[in-house]
């Protein structure tokens, strides 16, 4: 299959895998890559020297392109835009921030650069700052999110009406079939994060992958705004968030019940009642723990399968 996410990122098909905090290794992201994907390292719950180590073992176990996610957020940024450079990837996606801070140091080091949106207004502003593509992602999507609850469904062809670069879409996309959806609504390709926690080579918690299979719907919810907007698994923690807000908390008081390394408590050393669980609405579509290779495979059977379906219309 080739088109202008193939061809950009110079793999077989036009699926990326997310850049998850606590589940986007280089185990995950080479997986991915020697799928015919594009896999994704998530440098956000990584300190510089850990991203590096992470590069280096990821190219010794693929020859495939495969990339960085860097949330621009990040008090270390400068240093691991500089291992980025200094390690010879070729792909990065930012996002949480302005793309016109990093953008053109990036591209002037020969990188292709991806910006992550949550709205029509910021995918222009990405466009505008230079990037290669974006990746437009409706409010449905796991862990940190668009404050204004658009959805996966009406943002695509928002942003595709607006945008020349190619577009890639998140957030409930875990089969073929979504797949083909958006892309039928003018995606070039698509982000696959919930998806992807659930399979071996995710250096999530196992206990946390089964909560993610476990899910039905339902059990998913946008929270903590006041904050950064983040989709949170129900649990003991998100009770108490809800309590919090039922008493009236303030900002510093929702801070303060946040703490520190909340995610890494839930997501990545499996504690399912005090720990912060991202995860997408898609979970309750996710019934299974199966290898990132089946997963790249499964999608692209699904998403053959419903394209001759839908040629009988």
């Amino acid at each position: 299959m080739e088109n202008r996410v193939t061809k950009l990122f110079k793999i077989a098909y036009p699926i990326v895998q997310g850049g998850m905090v606590w589940a986007s290794g280089w185990r995950l992201a080479s997986a991915v890559s020697n799928a015919g994907g594009l896999g994704l390292i998530g440098a956000g719950s990584m300190y510089p020297e850990v991203l590096r180590e992470h590069i280096q073992k990821c190219k010794r176990v693929t020859d495939k392109p495969f990339g960085v996610n860097i949330p621009m957020l990040y008090p270390e940024i400068d240093k691991l835009m500089e291992i980025v450079v200094a390690s010879g990837v070729k792909i990065v996606f930012t996002s949480a921030g302005n793309p016109k801070t990093w953008t053109a140091y990036l591209k002037e080091n020969g990188l292709t650069v991806v910006h992550v949106v949550s709205s029509l207004k910021f995918a222009l502003k990405a466009q505008d700052a230079g990037v290669d593509a974006i990746v437009a992602e409706g409010f449905e999507a796991g862990g940190h999110n668009g404050r204004d609850e658009t959805t996966t469904l009406a943002l695509i062809p928002m942003v595709k009406e607006k945008i020349d670069i190619p577009l890639i879409a998140a957030g409930g996309i875990a089969t073929g079939n979504a797949m083909l959806a958006v892309m039928v609504l003018g995606a070039d390709g698509v982000q696959v994060g919930s998806r992807f926690v659930a399979t071996p080579e995710a250096s999530s918690h196992d206990l946390f992958k089964q909560k993610v299979v476990q899910a039905g719907e339902g059990e998913t919810q946008l929270t903590l705004k006041e904050l950064a907007p983040v989709r949170l698994l129900k649990n003991k923690f998100y009770d108490a968030v809800q309590q919090a807000y039922d008493n009236g908390a303030d900002k510093e008081q929702l801070k303060k019940l946040l703490g520190r390394a909340r995610a890494k408590r839930g997501m990545f050393e499996g504690d399912m009642d005090e720990g912060e669980l991202e995860i997408g609405q898609v979970s309750a579509l996710i019934h299974d723990i199966k290898p990132a290779a089946k997963v790249v495979e499964d999608m692209m059977n699904e998403f053959k399968k419903a394209k001759n379906d839908v040629a009988r219309f």
